[in-house]
């Protein structure tokens, strides 16, 4: 595997036709389709379907994410020789509530570290695993234990979140001393969002018979909308303390609560700037 192979099949996946590789790269369109023949001969197997956009077949994704490993490696190197080098970019997946709570810390810390650019995708759990996958980031917040093909995963911490309501809701669906989950309008953030079902699961309500729900796919705009009194939902405990001393929230159950693991995967390789960037992303993690 010859690296400007590499690169053009990069190209060719990122440009989405081997037109836009060929502007990228400044070749013609003919040397990249020479590149990736040369590319998948020695390969023995095709490496990009054809089409509008083209997409790696299964041994094309093992080459992009070598490719995308290559480039990053390189970065570093570049680095190690000469500080005013360039830039180096760490692209990472991250969930939108870490994201709005304990991962800011991060953030400033990294602001101070010359000469990095941080590329955020704020992406739900399986999608964070195909970018894994991809290469198209060097490392992902998960729930997920299990780690992807080349990555290492470690548990970093995790979050605790409670359900909770306004008060005027709360006692619009009261049934004496307890809710009527069956009824009691609720929320979620997108499809994959399963605390609330989880919270309602142990309730009796299934999902066949789920009460009226909205979906707040902002993890800001989620915790306005249980202010407002759109629906009942499950906060990060970080989200909600301050509501719930001041009496804007309660809580709907006193002993209920879902605790959501974190963890930290990333490529295996060695990178003095991914294994800094895990130390603080250790450092800041919850402990529910």
């Amino acid at each position: 595997m010859h690296p400007d192979q590499l690169r053009a099949l990069l190209a060719v996946i990122d440009g989405g036709t081997f037109e836009a590789a060929a502007r990228h790269l400044h070749l013609t369109p003919s040397a990249v389709s020479q590149r990736i023949k040369a590319l998948e001969q020695s390969m023995g197997r095709v490496v990009v379907r054809r089409g509008q956009p083209c997409t790696a077949t299964p041994a094309g994704e093992v080459l992009v994410r070598l490719a995308r490993q290559q480039e990053f490696i390189e970065q570093e190197a570049r680095a190690a020789l000469d500080e005013a080098s360039g830039v180096r970019e760490l692209s990472v997946a991250v969930n939108a509530d870490s994201l709005a709570t304990w991962f800011r810390p991060v953030l400033r810390e990294v602001a101070a570290w010359e000469g990095v650019v941080l590329r955020l995708h704020v992406e739900d759990e399986g999608h964070s695993h195909g970018l894994l996958r991809d290469g198209t980031v060097v490392g992902a917040i998960t729930s997920n234990p299990v780690p992807v093909q080349g990555c290492s995963a470690e548990q970093i911490g995790g979050m605790r979140y409670l359900p909770v309501a306004t008060p005027a809701l709360r006692d619009r669906f009261a049934a004496g001393r307890v809710v009527d989950w069956g009824r009691m309008p609720v929320l979620e953030f997108n499809e994959q969002d399963d605390v609330q079902k989880r919270v309602l699961r142990r309730h009796g309500v299934n999902a066949d018979a789920l009460p009226p729900t909205h979906r707040v796919p902002s993890s800001e705009g989620f915790v306005d909308a249980v202010l407002a009194g759109l629906g009942w939902g499950a906060l990060p405990r970080v989200q909600c303390e301050q509501a719930l001393a001041t009496g804007e929230l309660v809580l709907l159950s006193s002993r209920e609560h879902v605790d959501i693991p974190l963890h930290w995967q990333a490529w295996r390789l060695r990178s003095e700037l991914v294994d800094r960037l895990a130390g603080v992303i250790r450092a800041h993690a919850p402990r529910r």
